[in-house]
């Protein structure tokens, strides 16, 4: 049995005329009367009663009428889907974010990817490192990263959507607190919160500011993540100097201030350089509008 069998039938059926069916399928009618035998011969029973006059479809040919349209509508959702896929508008994207760019820049993404390209999923991967998200588009398990660079190994390619100021994180009672804008020098007593130095970006940036300010912090804590960072400093452990974007994760006992002197971090798309897939491809075309920055690697298709 052949799909062109199910096809046949399902024409001869609706239209009950064997004349009028090989019009609609564009073959001749002997052909299409011997291709309906051959249906039915295999299995075994008549599907069509014909007489001189008329074609009937039979209660066993009203079962597999129904069977054979549900087949076809299957295989014309898949054969569409397929198509979906091959243009990269349909698919499963995994995305990872490194520290609060989930929280910055996730929603704006999100929605933008929701209104463009409606059927492709996101999974989200949430608090990668850039060593981690690398490594991840390295081998398949993340199509696109939101990291900070630099990234690991020259088959990454990445593209900068921003560059983030890195502010200063105090608890409310704090005697900074009241300033509106605190210099790197105003740290030098202060007991510094940071980052886990392996293999950070932020950690380095902030360290460098302390460095260029001539200041060797009397550091006390190390913190995972912003979340427990941000933790700390409200439990009045010490301040802490964190990307700009971390004020979208506000923690009672907690203010933010400008810090004049800091460096910044940038913060950008990530993927892997070697044949995109037609989904990233896609996806990354239609973020250039969302973030002008972004550009298609050259021969993604």
């Amino acid at each position: 049995m052949e799909l062109r069998h199910l096809r046949y039938f399902v024409t001869v059926a609706e239209t009950c005329h064997f004349g009028r069916a090989a019009e609609q399928l564009h073959v001749a009618q002997p052909a299409l009367s011997h291709t309906i035998r051959q249906l039915e011969d295999e299995l075994g029973v008549v599907l069509l009663a014909r007489t001189t006059r008329q074609v009937r479809v039979t209660p066993a040919g009203e079962f597999f009428l129904a069977e054979a349209r549900r087949v076809l509508a299957g295989l014309d959702v898949g054969v569409r889907g397929v198509r979906r896929i091959g243009e990269g508008k349909l698919g499963l994207l995994r995305i990872g974010f490194t520290g609060t760019a989930a929280f910055s820049h996730l929603p704006h993404l999100a929605r933008a990817l929701a209104q463009r390209v409606p059927r492709v999923e996101l999974e989200v991967r949430a608090d990668l490192l850039t060593a981690e998200q690398c490594e991840h588009l390295r081998t398949g398990t993340l199509g696109i990263g939101v990291l900070r660079p630099p990234v690991t190994g020259d088959d990454i390619d990445f593209r900068v959507i921003e560059s983030e100021p890195l502010v200063l994180a105090v608890p409310a009672d704090h005697r900074l607190a009241v300033e509106p804008v605190v210099a790197m020098t105003d740290l030098r007593a202060e007991p510094l919160v940071t980052y886990d130095r392996r293999n950070s970006v932020v950690y380095e940036a902030v360290a460098r500011s302390c460095r260029e300010a001539g200041l060797t912090p009397h550091q006390l804590h190390e913190a995972p993540g912003t979340a427990v960072l941000l933790a700390l400093v409200a439990g009045g452990l010490g301040v802490g100097v964190v990307p700009a974007s971390a004020r979208a994760l506000p923690l009672a006992g907690v203010v933010f201030r400008d810090l004049a002197g800091a460096a910044t971090v940038e913060l950008a798309l990530a993927w892997h350089r070697e044949s995109p897939s037609p989904l990233v491809a896609t996806v990354l075309t239609e973020l250039e509008d969302v973030f002008p920055s972004v550009r298609v690697p050259t021969g993604a298709t």
